[in-house]
């Protein structure tokens, strides 16, 4: 749980009035406080007088009394004070260790407000701050890769044989005309693949470039020889 969630809190239920006031339960408040971070605590501050004897509380004019109390929730620390008071809110002079008690627990209930819970009863509201919280990214879901159309596949690789076809052909054309001895010859072995010529032409017109390119060499090298 956030601070956020947590001045969301709707404690309400756990509300006491006593003479018009409305006070949140101490108990109830440390539970829910406890609920939100297990690891929440508050620490009681003390105070020396002048004969060093050690009190919960500082004395304020030589009578009344303030007590500190100081409250850790999500590792964050506050620290919250309040006058010893009584039912009517007014100081106590020499107050007695309930009268002492109480205070201590009041400001430790406020000091849990400090941090947001309860914080709208101090603020005199019914209802708790409704307050956003930000927003989570939700995980990006992954992509399932796309199911290939068999037919699309097939078609592929068929794509990928014909081409694999077509340059063992021209492989085998280009090796002919090195080993030709005669141009009847080159004539006669380019008319007897003219299919798979047009075909490669047609499907393939970088390999049908290259197959004629070394065949118009090699005819052009038969005249050259024949004319010397």
């Amino acid at each position: 749980m956030t601070i956020n969630k947590l001045m969301s809190l709707d404690v309400s239920k756990f509300e006491e009035k006593k003479n018009g006031l409305t006070y949140l339960s101490w108990a109830h408040a440390w539970a829910e406080a406890l609920k939100a971070d297990p690891l929440a605590t508050f620490h009681v501050e003390t105070f020396q007088r002048a004969d060093a004897t050690t009190i919960p509380y500082m004395e304020i004019n030589g009578g009344t009394g303030m007590v500190w109390v100081r409250v850790t929730i999500f590792s964050k620390e506050i620290t919250c004070f309040l006058p010893i008071m009584d039912h009517r809110n007014k100081s106590i002079p020499n107050p007695d260790a309930f009268q002492v008690n109480t205070a201590i627990m009041r400001c430790m209930t406020k000091a849990l407000a400090l941090h947001g819970l309860g914080l709208h009863i101090y603020a005199g509201e019914d209802l708790p701050m409704a307050v956003d919280e930000p927003k989570k990214e939700e995980p990006k879901k992954k992509e399932e890769p796309k199911k290939e159309d068999p037919v699309v596949k097939a078609a592929a690789v068929q794509s990928e044989l014909d081409r694999a076809s077509a340059e063992l052909f021209a492989d085998g054309m280009v090796e002919f005309v090195l080993i030709c001895k005669t141009e009847a010859g080159l004539k006669s072995y380019w008319k007897a693949n003219q299919t798979k010529i047009d075909d490669l032409k047609s499907n393939h017109p970088d390999l049908f470039t290259r197959v004629r390119d070394v065949f118009s060499e090699m005819k052009a090298k038969f005249k050259e020889n024949a004319s010397e």
